[in-house]
């Protein structure tokens, strides 16, 4: 059940062998139906798309922002069918996208794995961690060997949509950029390693 007012790590696989993202256009298509369907209900603070599944960070919006914009929201009294509203913004959001990307490359069927992840956010460290981690993440895969050449992903425009979270959280953005080349050594040694070893 998702919390209000809570960060969440979101995260979610194509199907099988598919990719969410064949082409240029669908990275971008790809937000434009996220931010129809989930800046109503959530902040977006850090993100990554790749060929076949995707990271978010975002934080849930409270209960009166939510039903500011959505007046059905207020009629629900329970927690449960609360949360369940909100959850539904996702399905929509998935659902449209997979309809119109089925329509564009005449494919049939889910496109993403039916129940997407969702871990809640505990603390300032695994925050920080986190925001690293979904930054690093094409690296991590293979799709590029340096984080900052990949277009899709948040890591240039983080610090001046969230300040007082770059703050907060990493200090200066001198610090967020190192804190970034750091694991990403660490990251390349321990793959070194694996690779010597297995």
């Amino acid at each position: 059940m998702l919390q209000f007012a809570a960060y969440y790590h979101i995260f979610n696989h194509a199907n099988g062998d598919d990719n969410l993202f064949r082409e240029e256009k669908n990275y971008d298509f790809f937000l434009k139906k996220y931010h129809q369907h989930i800046d109503p209900i959530a902040e977006t603070i850090a993100w990554c798309l790749m060929p076949n599944h995707f990271h978010l960070l975002l934080k849930i919006k409270g209960e009166q922002a939510i039903a500011s914009t959505f007046p059905k929201f207020k009629t629900l009294e329970k927690l449960e069918d609360r949360s369940r509203f909100i959850s539904k913004q996702f399905s929509n959001f998935f659902s449209s996208y997979t309809q119109a990307y089925n329509k564009a490359y005449q494919r049939r069927g889910s496109l993403f794995i039916k129940n997407f992840k969702r871990k809640v956010i505990t603390s300032e460290h695994y925050l920080s961690q986190l925001i690293l981690y979904i930054h690093l993440n094409p690296v991590k895969h293979g799709f590029v060997p340096d984080f900052e050449e990949w277009k899709h992903a948040s890591f240039h425009c983080f610090p001046k949509l969230n300040p007082k979270l770059m703050e907060w959280v990493f200090g200066t953005q001198k610090d967020y950029i190192e804190m970034h080349q750091v694991r990403k050594k660490i990251f390349k040694d321990y793959q070194k390693l694996e690779d010597e070893l297995t």
